[in-house]
């Protein structure tokens, strides 16, 4: 008799949040927001500075960034596939939290397929944040009757790195 896997303990990609850190606003903040954009095809939001900081000469409220988050998966699979591209199918161990969640950057948008470089708009890197988790784990972010989710329903790291390698055939790099 084979054995059947749990659906519910299978991980998913809930979310891809990219973000473009700009420090000002202004043309090179739309030009962030373009570039965006045009890389994951997902309307931009802006973010704004939380704190004041004399010595980065950033006020609190103002818009100092971009960032896009992708929640379809046909989305999600083609994006991830060409930022997994760009970075040669390699990732460093370190770069998985300890939620299974996938942290990693690039430094140049023109490295994704199909993107040339424009001197008009100039050289913008990104920061990708890939969410893994099981089905179930919206009971602890509902409003109503919210409970928590047990440690053996979390994504360990380790789950995370067999996730990606079975999934995008990315080669994990130990320290």
């Amino acid at each position: 008799m084979s054995e059947t896997v749990n659906p519910m303990s299978v991980p998913r990609i809930t979310k891809v949040s990219v973000n473009i850190g700009v420090g000002e606003g202004g043309e090179r903040l739309v030009n962030a927001e373009n570039v965006l954009e045009l890389v994951t095809g997902v309307k931009p939001q802006r973010t704004l500075g939380r704190i004041q900081n004399r010595d980065l000469k950033v006020r609190q409220g103002a818009p100092i960034g971009c960032k896009a988050t992708m929640r379809r998966s046909e989305d999600i699979k083609k994006f991830l596939t060409d930022a997994f591209w760009v970075r040669e199918n390699l990732i460093p161990a370190w770069n998985f939290d300890r939620e299974g969640n996938l942290s990693f950057g690039v430094r140049d948008y023109t490295d994704f397929p199909g993107q040339k470089y424009d001197p008009d708009i100039g050289i913008y890197g990104m920061d990708i944040t890939v969410v893994l988790e099981r089905p179930g784990h919206r009971v602890s972010r509902r409003r109503r009757a919210k409970g928590k989710v047990g440690m053996d329903h979390r994504v360990t790291p380790e789950e995370s790195r067999a996730w990606f390698v079975e999934h995008y055939g990315i080669t994990i790099m130990e320290e």
